[in-house]
């Protein structure tokens, strides 16, 4: 560690965003610079794996180098690099994970392969120090979980989405409703000028479940639609947006809550990409200003797409940690972030 603090290069390419990133000391970030695929991805209305291997290829080094240079940071002056490991697409991640173990080889630096969902979560340590126990509402297009942690490192997934994710979710309707992609954003628009005057359903599952499902919400979605048009109905697209979106929003807060009083939580974090949606925030700013013991910490919406400054203050922790990744590291697709816990305690 140099003088000046501990620099963590950061690396991410689960999806369809080449980034990277500098982190000072777990918590500053001094530079943070992402390459966005979206315009590539918006004819197909979804993410075409080939395609963001592809672009994952041209940007990596261009990206990184960008990264050193915003923050003026030499690689002398880097003490490790962490790379998402998985989950993701396997062909993204692994120009990711290739990019980085060459970094490494060649500057003779540590490696440290970091779990992608937990890159989310840490990335509200940028903002606000974490302070356990707490809970973390992971919402993004292909999760949705709540993941209790009783302090650094430690993951346990008390609830996940049985089905359809809801970033997922959110897509399918809006490509329904023949809305741009990514429809996320364009729902939420929308919600914020309709009515929720449809009724839709609340997975609310057995009792005392924290699990999601919102498979069942897409398909009452999709059926409104169709039978209306069989009766040469008129529904607005904004209250079909509007209702869908509530139903997804009560469910998520409603199980959140639940779970914070549960578990005796200090502490609720929002990460994932679906955490930029206005409609989610606000409620759960609603909701847990009723709740002063309980400390609700949103990160600004850069760090809830995909970035590498999250990657890089996770990577942070598991480098004071001790642990390191041998140059054997491979994408893993299908990692599982309580398999990750043990990689936090190799003090």
């Amino acid at each position: 560690m140099s003088e000046k603090g501990r620099f963590i290069l950061g690396i991410e390419t689960s999806c369809d965003e080449t980034a990277a990133a500098i982190v000072k000391d777990g918590t500053t970030i001094v530079s943070n610079v992402v390459a966005s695929q979206i315009e590539s991805h918006k004819r197909f209305g979804g993410v075409v794996p080939e395609i963001a291997s592809r672009h994952h290829v041209e940007e990596i080094t261009l990206v990184v180098e960008e990264a050193l240079r915003q923050a003026e940071v030499t690689m002398e002056e880097i003490d490790a690099i962490a790379v998402t490991e998985g989950p993701g697409l396997v062909g993204a991640l692994l120009i990711g994970v290739n990019a980085a173990k060459a970094i490494a080889f060649a500057h003779g630096k540590p490696l440290v392969g970091v779990h992608h969902i937990a890159g989310h979560i840490y990335a509200n340590r940028l903002v606000k120090e974490l302070t356990f126990p707490l809970v973390s509402l992971v919402v993004s297009g292909g999760h949705t979980e709540l993941v209790y942690m009783k302090e650094h490192g430690h993951f346990k997934v008390i609830g996940e989405t049985r089905d359809d994710a809801a970033g997922e979710a959110y897509d399918k309707v809006a490509r329904t409703l023949k809305l741009p992609y990514p429809g996320g954003p364009h729902i939420d628009r929308l919600a914020q000028v309709g009515s929720p005057s449809i009724d839709l359903p609340r997975a609310w599952l057995e009792e005392g479940s924290y699990d999601f499902s919102f498979s069942g919400l897409k398909s009452a979605v999709i059926n409104t639609l169709h039978n209306a048009k069989q009766k040469g109905q008129q529904i607005l697209p904004e209250d079909v947006a509007a209702s869908f979106q509530a139903s997804v929003i009560d469910v998520l807060v409603e199980k959140t809550k639940r779970a914070t009083l549960e578990y005796g939580v200090k502490q609720v974090l929002l990460a994932g990409g679906v955490a930029a949606n206005k409609g989610l925030r606000a409620r759960l700013e609603e909701t847990f200003h009723e709740m002063p013991d309980v400390d609700l910490v949103i990160p600004p919406l850069f760090l809830c797409t995909d970035n590498a400054a999250m990657i890089a203050a996770v990577g942070t922790v598991m480098f004071e940690k001790g642990y390191r990744s041998g140059l054997d590291l491979n994408g893993n697709p299908g990692l599982d972030i309580e398999a990750t816990n043990k990689l936090f305690t190799c003090e």
